[in-house]
């Protein structure tokens, strides 16, 4: 488990190539906008008349060839030269993203260091953690992590490592690891502080609570329900994990077997069940007032 910060898949601040006036702003405050879209216009009188006056003048003709091809090529150049200068005053969405706070009104004097906005795009966060060095071998590209915020304590964000940094911090002996969340629904947000846990070895098992096991000896033991009566059933266990015992043989999936006041019981002892059968893992009581659950993987 770590502590990771938010960042956004791409992140920008929008300026000016040019120094002019805005004449109008296209969007607002925290607008979703997609790549392309124009969001501010500046004043560009002197480019269009200077457009307008070429396309009027056309391209010279002259009867050398050699003079023609050059005089086209220098109106050809200059045309150039005024349609780019009028892009530049079109300030567009490098990407899809979601907008900051607008910081230019109509009017305002743009030049290359005025900050317009901010566009983030958050359709994928990434999630930056360290983790001490001894778990470097374990941070592999692919491996699954899970990641929490107080904003949404009932919701966990799944995603991937994606990148092990290339150094180690001599200072604090611990490595960044930067995993991939997708973020569909727009909820993370960069900067946020998120709790990481890491799969780091997944596997399918079969478990059963661990207050169901009781011990002889060396021997472990539940009390698997068999119609009408609970007997004793050695099994043999692998690792423990919140309040769970992995069974590595003597159950099968499916099973049913005594939950909780296995101290009162013994092997064969009749039982009962209160009402109907009860379905797989719910609680039922037994002449002794135990619980039945089924065994699950």
């Amino acid at each position: 488990e770590a502590l990771g910060t938010a960042q956004a898949n791409e992140s920008v601040t929008l300026t000016a190539k040019v120094t002019d006036t805005v004449r109008s702003v296209n969007f607002e405050d925290g607008d979703f906008v997609k790549a392309g879209d124009v969001l501010v216009e500046l004043t560009n009188r002197e480019e269009t008349a200077g457009l307008e006056e070429l396309n009027e003048r056309g391209l010279a003709s002259g009867s050398d060839l050699d003079v023609a091809r050059s005089r086209e090529a220098a109106s050809q150049a200059r045309y150039n030269a005024v349609v780019a200068r009028l892009r530049d005053r079109l300030i567009q969405a490098p990407f899809s993203g979601l907008l900051g706070f607008r910081k230019v009104s109509p009017g305002t004097l743009l030049t290359p260091n005025t900050p317009i906005t901010s566009i983030d795009d958050i359709s994928t966060i990434k999630l930056d953690f360290t983790v001490p060095e001894t778990f470097f071998g374990a941070m592999k590209p692919g491996a699954r992590v899970l990641a929490k915020s107080p904003s949404y304590p009932d919701r966990k964000f799944e995603g991937t490592v994606r990148t092990v940094d290339s150094r180690v911090d001599p200072v604090t002996r611990a490595i960044t690891v930067r995993a991939h969340v997708p973020n569909g629904d727009k909820l993370l947000r960069p900067g946020m502080l998120l709790t990481v846990e890491v799969i780091m070895a997944e596997r399918q098992a079969l478990v059963v609570p661990e207050g169901a096991v009781f011990q002889v000896q060396n021997h472990a033991y539940v009390y698997r329900v068999d119609g009408d009566r609970a007997h004793q059933q050695e099994i043999e266990l692998g690792d423990r994990r919140y309040g769970r015992v992995e069974v590595l043989s003597g159950l099968q999936e499916g099973e049913q077997i005594v939950t909780e006041g296995i101290i009162k019981l013994r092997d064969g002892i009749a039982i009962r069940f209160d009402g109907s059968e009860p379905a797989i893992s719910e609680r039922s009581d037994t002449t002794e007032g135990s619980g039945a659950a089924s065994a699950r993987s």
